[in-house]
């Protein structure tokens, strides 16, 4: 693992240049892929895959960096029937992935029965960590692996309004309260036992804290972090602006049955307005050029890799 200091000390792109390059691309197994209507999907598809392995070939060279296998996979959820590994992206659809993982692998007959509690904390599914290192070897060779992203700024302002703009027993008493403790200046004493209603500047002041007062967390990580899209070779990249065509035509490619289809309802707080770029750029608002800027410089490596323009 690299050190905290050389983590923080170094440019983003320096972090990658002790990787080697994955296995060439694998072309995918379309065998299960039926109709003509998949064409242009495909064909983004393999952009998208060349695209983010000649960024990787840029910014690497021949060393290798010292890091955990098992931490690499942390996030990479198995399912064996169809012998696929899906990495965890929150706020990029991850809880209706998570569902079609339940019923692709038999745990459940449809994605639409499944509660949010069951889908995160019911540890139905397992991840790729909890196998030895032959397990875990033999499915990132031989399974197809696939992720989903989405516009960086769109999944923080996304994170920001699911955790702190709502009710929650988790966010805003470990969050919160160390947010508006450290960054709200003459903080009324509710605020500071509650930690609710923490402000979007106020979360961007934490976020960009080389000291913040509460750790990172999988919400608004970098998904270079979350997923080393370097290091482990994904198969399939959908993203969240497409995601209703790409999930749906990824299911075809890993012989998904026939009558599943990837869900189209908002796991929670249905009666909110989506974050849109509309909304993303009235929260942008409420900061300073120059945190915007910052903000942009800590999801820099998450704008390039998957080709996405800058705000």
């Amino acid at each position: 693992r690299l050190p905290e200091q050389q983590k923080t000390s170094e440019s983003p792109l320096s972090w990658f240049r002790g990787v080697y390059l994955p296995p060439a691309l694998h072309p995918l197994n379309k065998t299960f892929v039926k109709g003509g209507e998949w064409q242009d999907i495909d064909s983004t598809q393999e952009k998208r895959r060349a695209f983010l392995q000649d960024f990787c070939r840029k910014y690497n060279s021949r060393k290798k960096l010292q890091t955990h296998l098992v931490h690499l996979v942390s996030r990479i959820y198995v399912e064996d029937r169809h012998k696929v590994l899906y990495c965890e992206v929150p706020k990029a659809g991850c809880s209706n992935w998570k569902r079609v993982l339940m019923v692709l692998s038999g745990l459940a007959a449809s994605a639409n029965n499944i509660s949010h509690d069951d889908v995160h904390y019911g540890k139905h599914l397992r991840k790729l960590d909890s196998y030895d290192l032959k397990g875990i070897y033999t499915r990132l060779n031989m399974y197809t692996k696939f992720i989903f992203v989405r516009d960086p700024m769109e999944r923080l302002v996304s994170a920001f309004r699911d955790k702190f703009e709502h009710p929650n027993s988790y966010y805003h008493p470990v969050f919160g309260k160390a947010i508006i403790k450290k960054y709200r200046h003459n903080a009324d004493d509710e605020a500071l036992k509650t930690g609710s209603g923490v402000k979007f500047k106020e979360f961007i002041q934490y976020l960009l804290d080389s000291h913040r007062p509460v750790g990172m967390d999988i919400h608004w990580e970098q998904v270079s972090k979350l997923c080393y899209p370097c290091l482990i070779n994904y198969d399939f990249i959908g993203k969240f602006e497409t995601l209703e065509e790409d999930a749906n035509y990824f299911l075809q490619l890993v012989g998904a049955p026939a009558n599943l289809k990837f869900p189209k309802f908002k796991d929670r707080h249905s009666s909110d307005e989506r974050t849109s770029t509309e909304v993303v750029r009235q929260y942008l608002k409420e900061l300073s050029k120059e945190e915007r800027q910052l903000t942009y410089d800590f999801y820099y490596l998450d704008y390039l890799m998957f080709n996405y323009t800058s705000p």
